[in-house]
């Protein structure tokens, strides 16, 4: 009934001799602006270990230039595209390199040439205009983009080349309402989206800006200056843990940033802290995961008339309402309620988690436990060391402690996704050496 999420086979794109083109350019994107970054970064390392030992496949070249795009490192890329010739995907996105190195002239003949290849005119003459508008030839540019603008209007690029031609004259009103419309044509239009955040941090909506600035993150290719922006957005709010992960993702695509190094320095610093990426990306997707709308899965009319007559809009909202709301709802019975549960299931979610934290934490037999035992309930669950598979059950599960995690029943954990039968023994056995057990085993 409900479509999950799939990896990407990021080894088969970049090394299969076949086709590869703007679909699977855009696998690569979502890869790398989801949980796949690290993959692809080895991925593309090893392959490009094969070129420089001249083992490698077809289309190497072309692949690699692409890829190092999409991670940020503009020179890596520079240096596999312009060896590839006669070629579209290489020439637009070749333009693309030269465009991010502030290379604009060239860039701009990049996508002419791109376009006589045969890649999509449209899109090739905005990003001609874009690279002749960074140049400072603003009149021009709006020239070019209104010479198009018949083909090109429904386009979401066409309404951000349109608000960076106000913005850079001054009117900052007209260039917010073209930024939104790239935004509502494409929600993850990664520069407008950054235009956005900036404005936003310069009203002072940080939590506003934060929220732009991690969508326009979600897909490639990395802007370093968002994710800069980010980290300083981070800092002032004093989550100095996702601030480090944010100035560190800079030095991975630039190792000589000194902003960068400085910054993280500074938090570094301040005190002794442990950074755990891995946690940071999934506490990034399970944010991401809490703002799914429930419109998204295919539920009866029963359940979709049922949530929004109670205002529920998305998967955050219903871990704040109970089974006993739901059901007291009109027209809303078990079968509607099994619906739910199992959509949440899907996802690792139940109904009325996010209750649940603001409570006092209470065991079985809770009145009964010594100090010694309440304070062994209370210690985190990280000091379980668990594997990986494991740790990323609790956190989807929300379990920060012994006593969160003895609450719940083996059939819980193996309902996460990922979580089986060798991870929940792992579980067991690490609980039973500190003579704990899971609910009802």
């Amino acid at each position: 009934m409900f479509t999950a999420k799939t990896s990407v086979n990021v080894r088969e794109i970049l090394r299969d001799s076949g086709t590869f083109g703007p679909e699977q350019v855009k696998q690569l994107q979502a890869a790398i602006g989801g949980s796949q970054y690290s993959e692809v970064k080895q991925e593309a390392a090893d392959l490009r270990q094969e070129v420089e030992e001249g083992n490698a496949p077809k289309g190497a070249l072309l692949r690699l230039g692409i890829t190092f795009y999409l991670l940020g490192k503009h020179d890596v890329a520079e240096s596999y595209l312009k060896k590839v010739s006669h070629d579209s995907l290489a020439e637009f996105y070749h333009g693309s390199v030269l465009l991010a190195l502030d290379r604009f002239d060239e860039a701009a003949k990049g996508f002419e040439h791109a376009a006589k290849l045969g890649f999509d005119p449209v899109q090739c003459h905005l990003c001609r205009a874009g690279a002749i508008r960074a140049k400072g030839d603003i009149d021009t540019a709006e020239s070019l983009l209104r010479s198009i603008s018949t083909q090109a209007a429904t386009r979401a690029d066409y309404s951000y080349q349109m608000g960076c031609i106000l913005s850079d004259r001054g009117d900052t009103y007209g260039a917010v309402e073209y930024f939104e419309r790239a935004v509502d044509m494409n929600p993850h239009h990664t520069r407008a989206l950054f235009w956005l955040a900036g404005e936003n941090c310069q009203r002072g909506n940080d939590e506003e800006a934060i929220r732009l600035y991690e969508r326009s993150l979600s897909k490639a290719p990395l802007h370093m200056n968002a994710l800069l922006n980010l980290g300083l957005l981070y800092e002032d709010n004093e989550h100095y843990a996702a601030a480090a992960y944010c100035f560190r993702r800079v030095l991975d695509i630039n190792p000589n940033h000194q902003r960068a190094r400085l910054y993280l320095r500074d938090i570094e610093a301040a005190g002794d802290m442990y950074y755990d990426e891995e946690s940071l990306r999934d506490q990034a997707r399970l944010k991401q995961l809490l703002e799914i709308p429930v419109t998204d899965f295919e539920l009866s009319v029963r359940a979709r008339n049922c949530l929004q007559k109670m205002g529920v809009q998305n998967l955050g909202d219903l871990t704040k309402v109970t089974e006993q709301e739901l059901l007291g709802s009109k027209n809303f019975g078990e079968t509607s309620l099994q619906e739910i549960k199992e959509m949440m299931a899907s996802k690792g979610l139940r109904l009325g988690q996010s209750l649940e934290k603001g409570r006092p934490r209470e065991y079985p037999g809770q009145g009964d436990l010594s100090p010694q035992e309440q304070a062994l309930l209370n210690r985190p669950v990280a000091d379980l060391n668990l594997s990986v598979r494991a740790r990323k059950c609790m956190t989807r599960l929300q379990i920060t402690t012994f006593g969160e995690l003895v609450m719940r029943t083996p059939d819980e954990l193996l309902e996460s996704k990922n979580f089986g039968v060798t991870s929940l023994n792992e579980v067991r056995s690490k609980l039973a050496d500190l003579g704990l057990k899971l609910r009802n085993d």
